[in-house]
C-alpha cells in the first residue's frame, strides 16, 4: 500500500507539473509559538546524572554509520534552525516545522493574518487589505507593491545539520499558478554550516496570457548563506549573499470593466490596455553579521546549543543595490497614464539605490546565577548605525547628438549621496517570571532624516498556563515622507511636495492563552500628517496628498482554535473602525475560517479533509497607478463581497507534505468573480496540487 500511494504522488506531480518555478511557505519554517525551553545554570557543580544531547546522539550515529554497525534513519529532530532574531541578543535554535497546519496557505497574499489585495493573482503589485502600518524610520523609497516577493537578510535561515538537509516545494495550478522553492544545507564540519535557497515563480494568470511573454509573472530569488560558531560557542558569524529579479506585468487591466456581467468565452484571450508594459525590480546585496560573547555563558539546558551570554559586541555590514524599473512599449490608447512629460510610446523609467550600513551594538545581561530562575535580571542594548545612500533617477528622453539626429536614450533627472546616524538602545528588565519590562529606542542623529524617531515600550504579565498572559505596548513614531512623495521625477509623474514628517501613536493590549489557543489583541492608532495617494474624481492622476487633522483608528482581532475529537476549527476575526474610512479604504470585517478532519488512511497517511473560507466586509476599493507602482484613492466605487471557500485535503508520508486543493470553490454560488482592486477582476477557481520533499542524508 505505501508504494502505490507513493507511486500515486509522482503521478500527480508529473500531472500538475508545466513549469518550475517557486514560492516560500510563509508557514515554513518558523513557530512563534514554539515553547521555550526551561533553563538551568551550567555553572552548577554539583553530580548529576550525564545527559545526552540531540547533537552528542546524532555524533554516535554517525559513528555507527561510519563503521557499518547500525542502519540509521534520520529525522527533522536532528536538524536545528535559527535566525537573525532568533540570534539577536543569545544564540537559539528550534526544530524544523513539518506539520501540516495551514500547509495549502502557500503564497504571501492569502498570508492569514496579513492578507493582500493585489491586481489579480500571485507575483503581482500588491498593498495590506488590513492596516498594518510599517515601523520604520529613516530613508524609504516608497516602493513596495512587490516586497512580499523579495528575499531578505532578515528573511534567511540558518541551520545546524551535520546530516545534509535539502528541502523541495513545489505548487502547480496549471499555466495560471507555478512555483517551485529549493533548500539545502549542511555543515562542512562541526562548527560552520553552509547553503542555498532557490525560489522560482512564474504565474500567467487568469486573463490575456496567450502568448504574450511581457504579460507573465517572472520571479527569482538566489540566495547563498552560511553560519560559523566557534568550539567554545563565543563567536559566530553569519553572512548571505542574495539576489532578487522580480517582474510583474502593468496592463492596466483588461478592456471589458464588466467581464463578470457579461462573460467571456475565453478569458485567456481578453485584450489588455497595455499587452507589452511591465515593471522589473532587480537587488543584490551582501549581509555580513559578526557577534562575541564575553564573560559567563549560560544556557537554557544542559549540554544544548543554546547559549546566553553575560556581555556581547556585535557588528554587521549590509551593502546591497535596489532598481526599480518601467518599461513601456505600448501606445496609450485607453488613457492609463495621466499625462506624459518625456516619451509617449517607449518608456523606460529607472531608480538605482545604493545602501552601504555598518551596526554597532554593545550588550549587558545580568541574572541570577541561579538560570532557571528570573529574578531581577537586566539587559541593556546600546548600539550606533550609520547608513550611507546614492540614489539616481533615469528616463528615456528625445535629444539631439552631435550631428544633428534625435536619439532617444537614457537621461539622468535627479541624483543624491547623504548619510544617517542613528542611536539606538534597547533596556529590558524582568522582575521574575510573571513581569517583564522592555524598552526599544531608535532616533536619527545626524543626517537627510536627522528627527526621525521610533520608542518602543513593553509591559508583559503573565501567570499560570491556565491564566495566560498579557501585553502592554506602546510606541511612537515620526519619519520621514517618503521620496515617492516628496521628490518623484519620471515619464507620467512628477512631484516636488513640501509635506510634513507623519506622526503615529499607537496604545495595544494582547492577551494569549496557549491553553484555550485564544490569541485576542485591540489596538489604538492616532496618526497625525497621514500620507497617501489621491487622484481628482473619476482621473487617474494620482499625486500625494496629506490628511493634517489626526486620525483615529480602532482595531480587534482575535485567532481561536476548537478541537472536538478528530474535528479542528482554527478561526482569525478582525475587526477595523475609523473615522477617515473613505481615505484609508479597508474593510471593517475580516474573517478566515478553516474547519477540517483529522484521519489516517491506510494506516500511513496522516490526512486532513476541510476547507477554508476567507471573507471581508465592503469597502470603497482602491485604484493602481501604473508607472508610479502606487494604490491610490481614485474612483468611488464598492464592490460586493461574498465568502471565498476552497476545499482541500492535505497529508503528509514519511518525509513528504502535499496537498490538494479546489481554491474559489464556491465561485458562481453567490457571483461569477470579485473584485478588490478597481478595475482588476480576482482569480478564478483553480484545481491546485503542492508537494514538499524532505531528505535527511
Amino acid at each position: 500500500m505505501l508504494n502505490k500511494i507513493k507511486f500515486l504522488l509522482i503521478c500527480l506531480t508529473c500531472v500538475f507539473a508545466q513549469a518550475v518555478f517557486a514560492q516560500s511557505n510563509p508557514n515554513y519554517p518558523n513557530n512563534p509559538n514554539y515553547p521555550i525551553q526551561q533553563r538551568v545554570n551550567l555553572r552548577d557543580t554539583g553530580k548529576a546524572t550525564k545527559q545526552i544531547t540531540d547533537d552528542q546522539l546524532l555524533d554516535s550515529l554517525r559513528k555507527k554509520q561510519d563503521h557499518k554497525r547500525d542502519t540509521i534513519i534520520f529525522s527533522a529532530k536532528f536538524i536545528r534552525i535559527t535566525n537573525e532574531k532568533l540570534l539577536r541578543d543569545s544564540t537559539q535554535l528550534k526544530q524544523l516545522d513539518t506539520t501540516l497546519t495551514n500547509f495549502e496557505v502557500y503564497s504571501p497574499i492569502f498570508d492569514i493574518k496579513t492578507p493582500k489585495i493585489t491586481l489579480g493573482y500571485t507575483g503581482t503589485p500588491s498593498r495590506d487589505l488590513l492596516f498594518n502600518p510599517s515601523k520604520t524610520i529613516g530613508f524609504d523609497v516608497g516602493l513596495h507593491a512587490l516586497d512580499p516577493y523579495l528575499l531578505n537578510p532578515e528573511d534567511v535561515n540558518y541551520y545546524r545539520a551535520r546530516v545534509p538537509f535539502t528541502s523541495l516545494y513545489f505548487i502547480s495550478g496549471g499555466i495560471s499558478e507555478q512555483m517551485f522553492k529549493a533548500t539545502h544545507a549542511q555543515n562542512i564540519n562541526p562548527h560552520l554550516n553552509i547553503g542555498f535557497n532557490l525560489d522560482f515563480a512564474g504565474p500567467k494568470g487568469f486573463y490575456s496570457s496567450n502568448s504574450v511573454l511581457q504579460q507573465n509573472v517572472n520571479y527569482t530569488n538566489i540566495g547563498a548563506f552560511a553560519w560559523y560558531e566557534s568550539k567554545n560557542k563565543r563567536y559566530n558569524l553569519l553572512a548571505n549573499i542574495l539576489y532578487n529579479n522580480l517582474k510583474a506585468p502593468e496592463t492596466g487591466s483588461i478592456q471589458k470593466d464588466s467581464i463578470f456581467k457579461v462573460g467571456s468565452i475565453d478569458k485567456t484571450s481578453e485584450p489588455v490596455r497595455l499587452a507589452h508594459t511591465y515593471e522589473n525590480w532587480t537587488n543584490s546585496g551582501l549581509y555580513l553579521k559578526q557577534f562575541y560573547y564575553i564573560g559567563h555563558l549560560d544556557s537554557t539546558k544542559k549540554g544544548s546549543a543554546s547559549v546566553l551570554p553575560t556581555q556581547r559586541v556585535a557588528y554587521t555590514i549590509n551593502y546591497n543595490t535596489h532598481s526599480y524599473n518601467f518599461i513601456q512599449n505600448d501606445q496609450d490608447n485607453y488613457h492609463v497614464f495621466p499625462d506624459y512629460y518625456y516619451e509617449y510610446n517607449y518608456g523606460r523609467d529607472s531608480l538605482t539605490v545604493t545602501h552601504l550600513q555598518n551596526d554597532f551594538s554593545y550588550s549587558f545581561y545580568l541574572r541570577s546565577k541561579t538560570v532557571s530562575i528570573i529574578k531581577n535580571e537586566v539587559k541593556l542594548d546600546l548600539g550606533l548605525t550609520h547608513d550611507y545612500y546614492n540614489y539616481a533617477q533615469y528616463v528615456n528622453d528625445t535629444t539631439l547628438n552631435q550631428y544633428g539626429t534625435k536619439i532617444t536614450q537614457q537621461q539622468k533627472v535627479q541624483a543624491a549621496s547623504f548619510q544617517n546616524i542613528t542611536l539606538k538602545a534597547r533596556f529590558s528588565y524582568k522582575f521574575s517570571n510573571k513581569i517583564g519590562l522592555e524598552g526599544d529606542f531608535q532616533q536619527i542623529a545626524q543626517g537627510r532624516n536627522a528627527g526621525d524617531y521610533l520608542y518602543d515600550a513593553k509591559v508583559a504579565l503573565a501567570g499560570n498556563e491556565k491564566t495566560g498572559k498579557i501585553i502592554l505596548e506602546g510606541y511612537a513614531q515620526n519619519n520621514t515622507p517618503a521620496l515617492v512623495y516628496s521628490n518623484w521625477i519620471s515619464n507620467h509623474y512628477i512631484f516636488h511636495t513640501n509635506l510634513k514628517n507623519q506622526k503615529t501613536n499607537s496604545l495595544s493590549f494582547n492577551y494569549l492563552n496557549p491553553i484555550l489557543k485564544l490569541d485576542f489583541k485591540a489596538e489604538y492608532f492616532l496618526i497625525n500628517n497621514y500620507l497617501y495617494f489621491s487622484a481628482q474624481p473619476n482621473g487617474n492622476d494620482a499625486s500625494p496628498t496629506q490628511v493634517l487633522a489626526p486620525i483615529n483608528l480602532l482595531k480587534l482581532s482575535i485567532s481561536k482554535s476548537f478541537t472536538w475529537r478528530q474535528w479542528q476549527f482554527d478561526d482569525f476575526l478582525v475587526y477595523q473602525k475609523s473615522d477617515y474610512q473613505t481615505t484609508l479604504r479597508t474593510p471593517q470585517f475580516y474573517n478566515f475560517s478553516s474547519l477540517y478532519y483529522k484521519v489516517l488512511l491506510f494506516k500511513v497517511l496522516h490526512s486532513n479533509i476541510g476547507m477554508d473560507v476567507r471573507y471581508n466586509s465592503t469597502y470603497i476599493a482602491p485604484s493602481y497607478a501604473v508607472g508610479l507602482g502606487q494604490f491610490y484613492n481614485g474612483t468611488n466605487v464598492t464592490f460586493s463581497s461574498y465568502p471565498i471557500a476552497s476545499v482541500f485535503f492535505r497529508a503528509t508520508l514519511q518525509r513528504t507534505n502535499f496537498f490538494i486543493m479546489y481554491d474559489y470553490v464556491n465561485q458562481g454560488l453567490f457571483s461569477p468573480g470579485f473584485y478588490t482592486v478597481n478595475r482588476y477582476p480576482q482569480m478564478d477557481r483553480l484545481l491546485k496540487f503542492g508537494v514538499s520533499w524532505t531528505f535527511y542524508n
